[in-house]
């Protein structure tokens, strides 16, 4: 399967990177690397998905690149799973306040392992799944740490100053990120399983729904302000993305004020 979840490794016991290879293998295609400082370069050359991480590392330790990951908002998506010996509540709560997602004591099941894994990319695809389905959550509801959190923020500021403009596009908001066209493609694709051109088109289609649900605005008025073409393309592009068309939209939303 091509579209198999890249998971990054890191251990510097060969024999445990190879234990969790095996066992996750078949569901997953997997990267490894002997210490933190490996880990981050693998990262920045590939889009990995979950990285599963020692804690006692040499070069670079556990703790030191779970923090590193979720402070840089390039990587900071990536979920972190921390696999340790020490299983005092001092090195959870450390290993909880730099982010990890979860943490795991060594000797631990490969079957709680494998759900720990699963578990946590499913949530991720719930998330992103409801954010694309449903016209007013904001994008912000995909964020998964602070940085995540102030990148989406800026992100939907600067959607939101251009929609009027209907050739916006990858490389005009890469450059207003101050980001290559790689990197911001790469973080757009991680967060929200979307391309940054999918995620233009839904952030007219919400600021629309936005719009619309003030009830000040005529539906040509809207598709207008938002960028669209024409009304035509406007109402399909709604009614595929939210299931509804922008005309009974504005009836239910009529419908439940007046309640």
């Amino acid at each position: 399967m091509e579209n198999k979840p890249l998971i990054l490794l890191v251990d510097d016991n060969e024999e445990i990177l190879s234990f969790i290879a095996d066992d996750l293998e078949d569901k997953y295609k997997i990267l490894t690397a002997r210490d933190g400082q490996a880990a981050l370069q693998l990262l920045q050359e590939h889009p990995v998905q979950l990285v599963i991480s020692d804690v006692m590392m040499p070069v670079m330790d556990g703790f030191e690149l779970c923090r590193v990951i979720k402070s840089d908002f390039v990587s900071s998506h990536i979920p972190v799973i921390l696999l340790t010996a020490r299983n005092t509540l001092q090195s959870k709560i450390e290993g909880l306040e730099l982010g990890a997602d979860a943490y795991i004591e060594k000797p631990f099941s490969p079957e709680y392992l494998q759900v720990q894994v699963a578990n946590l990319l499913s949530n991720r695809h719930k998330i992103k799944s409801y954010y694309a389905s449903t016209p007013l959550v904001h994008l912000r509801s995909m964020a998964y740490t602070s940085a995540d959190e102030q990148f989406l923020e800026k992100l939907n500021e600067l959607i939101n100053q251009h929609l009027h403009n209907m050739d916006l596009d990858v490389e005009q908001l890469a450059d207003f990120m101050n980001m290559s066209r790689p990197t911001f493609y790469r973080k757009i694709k991680a967060i929200s399983d979307l391309t940054p051109h999918e995620l233009i088109n839904i952030a007219r289609l919400k600021k629309a729904a936005s719009l619309l649900s003030t009830g000040a605005y005529k539906i040509n008025e809207v598709a207008e302000l938002c960028g669209f073409a024409s009304l035509t393309n406007f109402g399909k592009n709604f009614q595929k993305q939210f299931g509804i068309l922008p005309s009974r939209y504005v009836a239910q939303i009529q419908a439940e004020k007046d309640r």
